[in-house]
């Protein structure tokens, strides 16, 4: 079983351990409710997501928000979960625009791929998640808590 590390070594992992690391990454990124997700096209960000909110009891399918720009599921006990991709938006306004900071604010978990697209709408409490390609099916991943 991968054991997570501080984030400056940060842990790696294979693929079909991703549940594990999810779980994990439950208890490490605590009571956060904004989660930036950051890593190069094909890093494993929708497939991390999928395997954090099946943590969480989504039995909804679960794709990656491209073309809407947030998708919205339901844990097992109904609270809502967003899933944002900006990886399609030319720059922060039309992120903006969505209502991005009502659903930051409402204290509902909010997984967000390509943040760096929207670095000045990110609140300040957010946890931060780096996802880096090691090999096909290595990854490895470093996290922080900003406050």
């Amino acid at each position: 079983m991968p054991e997570l590390v501080s984030a400056d070594r940060g842990i790696a992992f294979s693929l079909h351990e991703i549940s594990k690391v999810a779980k994990k990454l439950l208890y490490a990124g605590g009571d956060c409710s904004v989660w930036a997700l950051n890593g190069a096209m094909g890093a494993g960000k929708t497939t991390l997501v999928k395997a954090l909110v099946a943590e969480l009891g989504v039995h909804e399918t679960t794709a990656s928000p491209t073309f809407s720009i947030v998708n919205e599921y339901h844990d097992k006990v109904g609270n809502p979960i967003y899933h944002f991709d900006f990886y399609r938006i030319k720059n922060e306004s039309e992120a903006f625009d969505i209502g991005t900071d009502e659903y930051f604010d409402s204290g509902n978990l909010c997984l967000i791929e390509w943040p760096e697209k929207i670095p000045s709408l990110l609140p300040m409490n957010h946890f931060e998640i780096q996802l880096k390609i090691i090999d096909e099916q290595t990854r490895l991943i470093r996290y922080r808590n900003h406050a």
